[in-house]
């Protein structure tokens, strides 16, 4: 004769062990959209900042380059937006997210540099050194990063607005655009009924 206190022991238990490896299952295909999304970042910066040395940038008038400049801040605005649209829509809302900020952050600092790269050749003394393309992306960075060595400054107004404005751009980009990919992941999560942690889950303890 069975007894009910040992069968509804045994069913607890096998429902635990079925829950367990319900959730081991999805480790492998995450894992491997971790890995795939660590690439595909991967593959962006360095095909960006492939692009921005292979391209030719010179031979542009001021105007041209606050142009550009507009054109190009456009185009990055477009590209966020595509971004948390698919970050809401992703099976992994917080591996795209990665994915896109790399992006986004990638080609908002090499615009800046091939912008103050285009000001310092349209108009020399725009800065207090000559700049490479390196020295520009150099710049750039130092800017965004708030490190601000003091060996490249720029000298005219015009340089100095568009330092300000990368400024700006920069604040937005780490407190608003975080926010609002955070916001995305949320949406995406809440889209197929998961817990905020799962595109990171770790494996319960046994």
């Amino acid at each position: 004769m069975n007894d009910p206190a040992v069968a509804r022991t045994a069913s607890a238990r096998l429902h635990q062990e079925q829950e367990r490896e319900r959730r081991r299952r999805p480790d492998g295909p995450r894992r491997r959209a971790t890995a795939a999304v660590l690439v595909r970042a991967a593959l962006i910066a360095t095909g960006l900042v492939t692009v921005y040395y292979v391209l030719p940038l010179d031979g542009r008038s001021t105007t041209g380059t606050s142009a550009l400049l507009a054109c190009g801040l456009l185009l990055v605005l477009v590209i966020f937006s595509w971004e948390v649209r698919a970050i809401a829509h992703s099976p992994y809302p917080r591996l795209k997210a990665v994915e896109a900020l790399a992006a986004t952050l990638v080609l908002f600092l090499l615009l800046f540099a091939g912008t103050y790269y285009l000001l310092e050749h349209s108009t020399p003394g725009s800065f207090s050194e000559p700049l490479t393309k390196t020295d520009s992306l150099y710049f750039t960075l130092t800017t965004f990063t708030t490190v601000g060595y003091g060996d490249v400054a720029p000298r005219t107004q015009t340089g100095r607005v568009l330092t300000m404005v990368q400024m700006a751009g920069g604040l937005l980009l780490v407190g608003v655009a975080a926010r609002i990919l955070a916001g995305a992941v949320q949406a995406g999560l809440r889209r197929r009924g998961r817990e905020p942690s799962d595109d990171f889950a770790s494996r319960p303890e046994d």
